[in-house]
């Protein structure tokens, strides 16, 4: 991932495991997720003031995974997410799950999720409103890293 992803550091422990002590496929999607709250408050917009002033909440669309190499109990594992298409109600993140090694960080799982903006009310899709947008475009990474 380009350098200006946002990075997210998570430590895998034994709910998130298999009964090998290998992480279960399913909690990638967990860990993505955090990683995905984590970047907005970091942005200075958590999902609670979102919802509260604006009305609005980001629904997953799609998501497709690739996993690499399995994480096991105990690893630390950085989750790094990218903005990679800014649309007008839909915003697209590369998300990568990295743990770290003596040669350095190697991929453990590559996601691409789609979100869309929605009216928390309705459900229905709505523009992504002009200063999420002037937070989230100069995040923007090319390529699906």
């Amino acid at each position: 991932m380009e350098p200006e992803a946002h990075r997210f550091q998570l430590r895998v422990y034994f709910e998130d495991t298999d009964a090998g002590g290998v992480v279960y496929h399913a909690s990638y999607l967990r860990f993505a997720e955090r990683a995905r709250t984590e970047y907005l408050r970091d942005l200075g917009l958590p999902h609670q003031q979102l919802i509260a002033r604006d009305g609005l909440i980001f629904v997953v669309k799609s998501l497709s995974v690739e996993y690499h190499r399995p994480a096991r109990l105990d690893d630390s594992l950085v989750v790094a997410t990218r903005v990679s298409r800014l649309g007008g109600a839909s915003l697209d993140l590369a998300q990568g799950v990295f743990r770290s090694g003596e040669s350095g960080e190697e991929a453990v799982a590559s996601l691409a999720v789609g979100l869309v903006c929605v009216r928390a009310a309705t459900l229905r899709p709505e523009r992504i409103p002009a200063a999420l947008r002037g937070l989230l475009g100069p995040h923007r990474g090319r390529g699906s890293g």
